[in-house]
């Protein structure tokens, strides 16, 4: 029987709606080898955050400084990393996650910090479950588990993607970076959002019907980010409606459409984002991409391990 892994939870963004949510979440990662050991900021509260900003930054600040190999695991997203970027010692953080060998993994409004991680220090981190959202699900998908752990344990990591493509996209090579739409969005112009030459970027986001979508992707598009890149690869973009007068135009109609625009492959069917069944990407690590029109494979590699 493994030694239990010690998991860092930070509360950098909202607090826990559910306390028994969260309660669950603790007490499944215990039950699987994982030793929360900092509950005590489940029970915090400041106006929708969970905790003051010196609280969060606090949680920030003390990434990697517990046991070796202890896992630094985000308890939800929200909002509130924004108020956090400015303050943040990224540098320090990057210092100790290395001497430590923490994985720090998060996704949605935690993008923001780990973007802004990869621009100030190249620090690789993993777009991945949450407390709330993934453990705390009275019943846990199993293939998000199956990632979760097979990545944090093999440093040389493949991911095969069953999903029909409108093109064949060939191989292409690069980092592998990304994250929630929005929150890219939202480090445009500023020196958080990192500069990512020739890299593969994921994208995915929630509650954002596709003329949403489609005007945050003209962003990127506008801004230059997304002709940059050697692929755009979608996740889940879920939880939307549409109605009688967008006419058939659906979020297929909005990736159709920049691809239209661009000379990359754009494709589609990454099961990542706001949705139980998510694979655990390492964001800045290396990728190779190699796509086909049955769907396409990620190699990575360049990422902490367990």
């Amino acid at each position: 029987m493994r030694q239990p892994i010690e998991v860092r939870l930070i509360a950098s963004s909202g607090y826990p709606h559910d306390v028994a949510i969260a309660a669950r979440g603790c007490a499944w990662l215990k039950h699987h080898g994982y030793h929360v050991n900092n509950p005590d900021i489940l029970a915090r509260r400041y106006l929708r955050f969970g905790g003051t900003d010196a609280e969060r930054l606090a949680d920030l600040h003390a990434i990697g400084t517990g046991a070796p190999g202890e896992l630094t695991l985000a308890v939800r997203g929200g909002y509130g990393l924004a108020r956090l970027l400015a303050s943040i010692d990224f540098a320090r953080i990057a210092e100790q996650a290395r001497a430590s060998g923490t994985p720090i993994i998060g996704h949605s409004d935690f993008t923001a910090f780990q973007l802004a991680y990869l621009a100030a220090t190249g620090g690789v981190t993993f777009a991945g479950p949450m407390l709330l959202a993934d453990f705390g699900e009275e019943h846990v998908d199993p293939f998000m588990w199956t990632h979760f752990e097979a990545i944090l344990r093999d440093p040389a990591y493949r991911i095969e993607v069953a999903a029909p493509q409108a093109a064949a996209a060939g191989t292409v090579e690069g980092t592998l970076w990304g994250g929630n739409l929005a929150m890219l969005c939202s480090l445009l112009g500023t020196p958080y959002m990192p500069k990512v030459p020739g890299g593969i970027l994921f994208l995915e986001d929630i509650n954002e019907p596709p003329y949403r979508v489609e005007r945050m992707l003209l962003q990127l598009l506008q801004a230059g980010v997304l002709a940059g890149q050697q692929a755009i690869v979608m996740g889940d973009f879920s939880n939307y409606r549409t109605t009688d007068y967008d006419n058939g135009y659906n979020m297929d109609a909005v990736f159709d459409y920049l691809r239209e625009q661009l000379d990359i492959p754009v494709l589609t069917g990454l099961p990542f984002g706001h949705c139980p069944r998510k694979l655990t990407l390492p964001v800045g690590a290396q990728a190779r991409l190699e796509a086909s029109g049955d769907g396409f494979t990620l190699a990575l590699t360049g990422y902490p391990t367990l």
